[in-house]
């Protein structure tokens, strides 16, 4: 069964767009046939991609939704035999939800003999507070037929509340939890050293494959960036993404 996999998060900034990347990276260490769409209408950072050969699409006319245009995508999805993976911006995020359940999207994926999974995110600090009400949004709305996964990133620090309590103590996961089909941590890594090799490979648009082959990356920023590599595929497998 393909799958689709759509990034969604109302919160700009969060690292939507990485792990659109490791989602399409991780299908082509499979040796499978994905294809990339990045429909985010304010920054394209998908398809500055060249190795994933990303397709822009425009699905916002103004604030609004084209829905016509989503429509093509949705004819796509459905005609294509092909993995997809779809990263969405957090100015669309609002419209292309409402879009997916007004429409019953997910459904009709589903019956289709599409595999649908939500990817979203929870980052730390400042951001903490919009995305647990971007996942809990999700996790409300989404049918049953849609695979959640939550990707916890710590880049911007420990996923923590003010009361002290980790993701899986909040109010919101205990509410959710039977909803969400896998957890994914990107854990904060040292600054000076596996922090400053993946914000150079996230800058330089470039792919864990394309690193080993880079001279800009010397030795044990490779042998770092592979041990990244590593952690979150071991993640991916065990969600069966």
């Amino acid at each position: 069964m393909k799958k689709v996999h759509f990034v969604l998060q109302g919160k700009g900034g969060v690292g939507k767009t990485y792990v659109a990347s490791l989602l399409a990276q991780y299908h082509q260490e499979h040796d499978r046939d994905v294809i990339c769409l990045d429909t985010d209408p304010v920054n394209a950072t998908f398809s500055g991609y060249k190795a994933f050969n990303v397709k822009r699409l425009e699905l916002m006319d103004g604030n609004e939704l084209n829905a016509r245009q989503f429509d093509q995508m949705m004819k796509q999805l459905v005609e294509e035999d092909s993995h997809f993976v779809i990263d969405n911006g957090a100015a669309s995020f609002l419209p292309l939800s409402s879009y997916i359940v007004e429409n019953d999207v997910i459904n009709m994926l589903t019956d289709k003999g599409k595999e649908v999974y939500i990817h979203t995110l929870i980052t730390g600090s400042q951001g903490l507070r919009d995305t647990l009400t971007g996942f809990s949004k999700l996790a409300e709305h989404l049918p049953e037929s849609a695979n959640l996964i939550v990707w916890l990133n710590e880049y911007f620090g420990p996923i923590i509340s003010e009361e002290g309590k980790s993701f899986e103590e909040m109010k919101v996961y205990t509410k959710h939890k039977s909803r969400i089909n896998g957890l994914i941590r990107i854990p904060r890594q040292t600054s000076s050293t596996f922090g400053q090799d993946v914000e150079m490979m996230l800058t330089h648009r470039a792919t864990f494959e394309e690193v080993k082959e880079n001279p800009i990356f010397e030795l044990m920023a490779k042998q770092r960036l592979l041990m990244v590599k590593r952690a979150l595929f071991e993640q991916m497998d065990a969600v069966a993404v």
